[in-house]
């Protein structure tokens, strides 16, 4: 899955749903940047945590 994450990307993290909504800034090599509206820029390793994808009419 985080071979499909690019920049720009909108994502949540299913484990921390307070975090906000998050934009994908880089994706390499399974690590993947995203910056959470809450929490700021977090580095997620993909091969432990499965990000979801939100399509544009799935946020305000």
């Amino acid at each position: 899955m985080a071979a499909l994450l690019e920049p720009g990307m909108l994502v949540r993290h299913p484990e921390q749903p307070d975090w906000g909504l998050g934009q994908v800034q880089s994706n390499i090599d399974n690590k993947v940047t995203v910056n959470f509206e809450h929490t700021g820029k977090v580095v997620i390793d993909c091969k432990r945590v499965f990000l979801m994808p939100v399509a544009g009419t799935d946020h305000p």
